[in-house]
């Protein structure tokens, strides 16, 4: 049928043409009534070692890996990722590759040029420093982001050899920001989650990026995007707006044809894993060993991978200024600091390394005595169970990085403690500190603040130690990282059937065929018509949204049809629409129905209202107070327009106004109405839908159709009956039938009417 094709454009009607529950992507069900998970990472979750000149695979023991072993019993799981070595013969590829299925793993291989460019180069020297705010640090080359760009559509194209109808896609972290919106455009209705488990960084600082927009389109290819912290989701939200121009309402972004939704996900660990480690025979000889090393002294523990961001030199001035400050001290605590090996390759690690060397040298030269060294030094890395049993037998855990996702290593030292006592110093800058508000939190920059937290740490009673050990404890055992993937799962699997929902409600191809025949064959027709945000887009200046010449010739040509009645049913004054519509031979409804033109003659259902004072003023404080706000006065309705207002700061005033109009309006009887980017005064018993009612009693319509993109809109929606065609523009809505999109598909929808021929 004529129009069909222009109305589901830009491939609209490949992607709905199939019904909802047949063959679709998302609607299918694995055999079994389970469900498959993909599972993607940087890395697998396995390690490789060569002896004898055998490949041994090992699992790791990681915490995403634990968290997600968790949900193997809801079907099959696999993963995906780089298997951690270079593998140039085509037949040691295969072997690898073939090994690894037998556990649903699936190798992507990268070569050095990836190595050094992707991973060293985007991946840590870009992204990782400026999500961790180390804005010096930040290295920019093109060829870097080249590489990262070619790196996730390698991982596209591996992603698509494996996965199938149904699937649940977990995509875990910053080095792979592109690859949600990749796969969406293979698989648009996938569903595909994307965890992000370092910090978002502010919108001053991702602004800096010259592929920032890509890096945001690409992860809104997810329908569910997870971070650890509320302020790393707000972060995100910001940059979402400041970026792209893109509002979030409460944990949604509205795209073209699905949401996609936005949240806090604080993840946990393996609660029980840290709790009963020191039960084992070996585990107990090595604590054993740890407490005769460190002798009577109390013991302070570090453990950090070698970075930047973890803060271990501001860490150790802070413990040799505590020394110096407290000499009563000396000889009776003792630093046990592990820093576990990572990129020492590079200068800026290598360098580092070095640093923390030498200060370490340094403090145990300064305040060494015979039998006491106050730095226990390890470079290496320890088994989860050797971990555990420092984290038991240390009095006291320092975890204070100057930047970090969430930081794991205090909440395992919490779990190990088990029933000794012990304190947490922790940074106010990890996520983990969100949830462990019991701990001593201390601002990481500050030596004197963590001087302090030491002291008091090591002069809190062990009973008051307890205490707090234990109410960590069981927030910890209740967030542990198996809930914490079971919640994402959760939320992954809701919004994507509000999208399957969303997608019900869009015009289909056969949906829209079915009206424009019901159209055809009907003898007496009732189109009610929003204008802005419908009719036309809206504008940064409403004044600026005056209909197009092909809008004034389409309604024309609508209103020429006898069996038509058109009618503009807008928030508008009536001046504005007589000025602009006037002409026309169709009906206006302006205020939202208060005024009505039929006939060539403006009828009104109330006087003007003579506006209160006090209301006034509200409106008039506000506006002062937020630059390019403006304040529109109708017969009956007063209105602030803020869509030129930056957002944080409209939404921040838009709650203002609000508080202060509900007494007043209360008391005199108006109704307070939030708009598209306006907030709206008015009587409570004049809206949209009495204008619909009215104009269903001059007729016996059998083709009734209402558009429109606003909550205004809504009376009219409810207002008609039950078989009339109702359509939201843009964002979902429980009482029209169905959705467009964008206001950009009316135009076509509006002339496939015209063209529409009768059975």
């Amino acid at each position: 049928m004529p129009g069909v094709t222009q109305v589901l454009r830009h491939g609209y009607d490949m992607v709905y043409a199939t019904p909802v529950g047949s063959h679709s992507f998302a609607a299918h069900k694995a055999k079994g009534g389970s469900m498959r998970s993909v599972v993607i990472s940087n890395r697998l979750p396995v390690t490789f070692t060569n002896k004898g000149g055998k490949l041994r695979i090992t699992r790791s023991g990681g915490g995403l890996a634990t968290g997600l072993d968790s949900l193997s019993t809801r079907g099959e799981r696999h993963w995906l990722g780089w298997p951690g070595l270079y593998a140039e013969e085509a037949r040691k590829r295969r072997n690898i590759r073939a090994r690894l299925k037998k556990k649903l793993l699936h190798p992507v291989f990268l070569n050095p040029d990836h190595i050094q460019k992707f991973y060293e180069g985007y991946c840590n020297s870009t992204l990782w420093p400026l999500c961790h705010y180390f804005f010096s640090y930040i290295n920019q080359d093109e060829k870097y982001w080249k590489a990262y760009r070619e790196v996730n559509e390698l991982f596209c194209r591996e992603t698509l050899k494996i996965v199938q109808p149904g699937d649940m896609i977990w995509i875990h972290d910053y080095h792979l920001m592109l690859l949600p919106a990749l796969i969406r455009n293979q698989l648009p209705d996938a569903r595909i989650g994307y965890f992000h488990h370092i910090p978002f960084p502010s919108y001053e600082l991702f602004r800096y990026l010259p592929e920032r927009a890509e890096l945001l389109h690409g992860l809104l290819g997810a329908d569910l995007i997870g971070f650890h912290t509320p302020d790393y989701m707000r972060h995100f939200i910001s940059t979402l707006y400041r970026v792209l121009q893109l509002e979030c309402r409460v944990d949604e972004v509205q795209l073209e044809d699905r949401v996609a939704r936005i949240d806090a996900f604080p993840m946990g660990i393996n609660y029980d894993l840290y709790h009963h480690a020191t039960n084992p025979p070996e585990m107990r000889s090595f604590a054993q060993e740890l407490q005769q090393l460190a002798g009577d002294s109390k013991v302070i523990l570090s453990v950090d991978r070698l970075d930047y961001s973890k803060g271990i030199l501001l860490r150790l001035e802070s413990f040799a200024a505590f020394l110096e400050h407290h000499p009563e001290y000396r000889g009776k605590v003792t630093l046990l600091m592990v820093v576990m090996p990572s990129r020492d390759g590079v200068d800026s690690y290598a360098d580092l390394k070095t640093k923390i060397d030498t200060t370490i040298g340094a403090v145990n030269g300064a305040y060494s005595m015979v039998g006491w060294t106050p730095v226990r030094y390890f470079y290496r890395s320890f088994s989860s169970d050797e971990l555990s049993a420092m984290y038991n037998i240390a009095d006291i855990a320092l975890v204070t990085p100057l930047r970090d996702g969430m930081n794991l290593v205090a909440k395992e030292y919490v779990a190990a403690k088990r029933d000794r006592p012990g304190s947490l110093i922790l940074s106010e800058m990890t996520g983990a500190a969100v949830e462990l508000a019991d701990a001593i939190i201390v601002n990481p920059m500050d030596t004197r603040q963590i001087e302090e937290a030491i002291l008091k740490a090591l002069v809190t009673p062990d009973e008051e130690q307890l205490a707090l050990i234990r109410k960590m404890q069981k927030s910890i055992a209740r967030q542990t990282v198996s809930r914490w993937a079971g919640d994402f799962t959760a939320a992954l699997l809701e919004v994507t059937q509000r999208n399957t929902e969303l997608a019900e409600k869009h015009l289909k191809t056969n949906t829209l065929r079915q009206i424009l025949r019901d159209y055809a064959n009907a003898k007496q027709r009732l189109l009610l018509l929003d204008y802005d945000g419908t009719l036309v887009a809206y504008e940064t200046d409403p004044a600026m949204a005056r209909p197009t010449p092909p809008l004034i010739a389409t309604l024309q040509a609508l209103a020429t049809d006898e069996r038509n009645t058109v009618v503009v049913c807008s928030g508008r004054d009536k001046a504005t629409l007589d000025n602009w519509l006037g002409d026309l031979n169709i009906g206006l409804a302006a205020e939202h129905g208060v005024f009505f033109k039929e006939h060539g003659t403006w009828q009104g259902r109330m006087p003007d209202i003579v506006w209160n004072d006090e209301i006034r003023a509200i409106l008039e404080h506000i506006r002062d107070k937020t630059p390019r706000s403006v304040i529109e006065e109708k017969k009956t309705a007063l209105v602030w327009h803020y869509r030129r207002v930056d957002h944080w700061l409209a939404e921040l005033r838009a709650i203002q106004l609000v508080n202060a109009l509900i007494g007043p309006c209360a008391r005199l009887g108006l109704q307070i109405m939030r708009g598209d980017k306006i907030i709206e005064i008015k009587p409570t018993e004049y809206h949209k839908g009495i204008e619909a009612r009215r104009r269903l009693e001059q007729a016996d319509y059998d083709f009734i159709l209402a558009i429109g993109d606003d909550t205004t809109d809504e009376d009219m929606f409810t207002a008609l009956p039950p078989e009339a065609v109702t359509i939201k523009i843009g964002r979902f809505s429980d009482t029209a039938k169905y959705l467009l999109p964008a206001q950009s598909r009316v135009m076509p929808f509006l002339q496939a009417l015209l063209t529409a021929q009768a059975d």
